[in-house]
């Protein structure tokens, strides 16, 4: 009976062997359960201690080297022959015996080579002239000096990258068409152009320069004369709803847009030197010069002012003859224009340190010395911009100039 009553029980035994595993699962589910919210609940934890800040700093690149802003940029152009060269020191004692702060150093220079050698797997190396020995021992000169350092770069007149590049360039009967002077520009619309030039342009701020200034970021003087005759490529801006001028001055515009985004890592300003008749003009038709546009992409606006470089204007019949009433009445049209942006860049005229003899005919040439610079620089202070810049091609400027004149 017992055997018998045993295996009448093996079904209910059987069964309940079976509900135990069931019962264990679901006590791991349980458990499961528990560790998963309890492991959720940590998680989000860790990502409230993760969360990024509102805005999210920006990457700055440090070059090693400190330059201070000074309370305003005074400075003068120095070439690379001459920043390579026992004369660098004589400018380094002329800046340091007076109030000028800064330097405006060549790197890619009006033919298109840099003036320094870089590195043999560099891009550029091909394009490197020996003029600057050490570019960073450069720098690191002007960093004890105190002398601020502006890399002044020359974009799109480039008569190497022209014959290197023909595509990339103007042509005239299937050849690199050059101007009256020999010189080849490349193409403004060309966006490849235009990464060769950021390109340098960043390897100006690795080495330690604290501003980048582009000149010549413009299509050839008297374009409008030639942009049906010279053949050449349009890129993105073919098939655009505008007529030549509108492109001309939109590629302008969008690249100083563009090298200000792609510098913006490198906390570098950006600086543009531009024809001062444009800020007299709505924009200069054939260059593709618009100063309020540019002006809006830019930290620093350098208008080339040398009263040598206008024809008569102003009401001024010989503008060379008269440095202080030419540089007066350029400031309030800049003023006025500059007024129309919020915040306006900083302006930093090139004020001129030259003669021009080629602009006189049987008489005397006028001799730009002490009086004619310290002219130029009060007629800026008195319209409230106290930034400048001196320009000399040789660089040989003119002794005991006060460049404080108001103070």
């Amino acid at each position: 009976m017992k055997r018998k009553h045993i295996h009448s029980m093996l079904p209910l035994i059987f069964a309940l062997l079976l509900l135990i595993p069931d019962i264990h699962r679901l006590s791991y589910a349980d458990q499961k359960q528990k560790y998963m919210s309890r492991h959720h609940a940590m998680h989000q934890l860790g990502i409230q201690k993760l969360v990024l800040p509102d805005p999210v700093p920006r990457f700055v690149f440090d070059s090693g080297l400190k330059f201070e802003y000074p309370d305003a940029v005074r400075g003068i152009y120095v070439t690379g022959p001459t920043a390579g060269t026992q004369r660098f020191e004589e400018l380094i004692q002329l800046v340091n015996e007076t109030d000028l702060n800064a330097m405006v150093i060549d790197i890619k220079e009006d033919h298109g080579n840099l003036t320094f050698k870089p590195d043999k797997d560099s891009p550029f190396h091909d394009i490197g002239a020996n003029y600057i020995d050490d570019p960073r021992a450069l720098l690191k000169r002007l960093e004890k000096e105190g002398i601020y350092p502006i890399a002044r770069i020359v974009v799109f007149k480039d008569t190497w990258l022209a014959q290197q590049k023909p595509e990339w360039s103007f042509k005239e009967n299937g050849t690199v068409w050059k101007n009256n002077r020999g010189e080849a520009f490349v193409n403004p619309f060309i966006k490849d152009v235009w990464d060769y030039n950021v390109d340098i342009a960043i390897m100006a701020a690795e080495l330690g320069f604290k501003d980048i200034q582009f000149d010549y970021v413009r299509f050839p003087e008297g374009f409008e004369k030639r942009d049906k005759i010279l053949s050449y490529s349009e890129g993105d801006y073919k098939d655009l709803d505008m007529d030549n001028v509108q492109k001309r001055v939109q590629a302008v515009t969008d690249f100083v847009a563009y090298a200000k985004e792609k510098l913006e890592p490198y906390d570098v300003d950006l600086s543009v030197d531009i024809f001062g008749y444009s800020a007299t003009i709505p924009e200069a038709p054939g260059i593709g010069q618009n100063f309020t546009k540019i002006a809006s992409h830019v930290d620093v606006i350098s208008s080339m002012i040398y009263p040598s470089h206008w024809t008569s204007y102003f009401g001024i019949s010989f503008p060379d003859k008269q440095p202080y009433k030419l540089v007066t009445e350029y400031a309030k049209v800049e003023n006025g224009r500059l007024g129309e942006l919020d915040p306006p860049p900083v302006s930093r005229p090139w004020i001129q340190d030259f003669e021009a003899p080629w602009l006189y005919h049987n008489e005397p040439v006028t001799q730009y010395g002490k009086k004619e610079v310290e002219a130029q620089i009060r007629a800026l202070n008195e319209n409230g911009i106290e930034e400048f810049l001196i320009w000399n091609p040789a660089n040989k400027y003119t002794p005991n100039v006060d460049y404080t004149p108001l103070d």
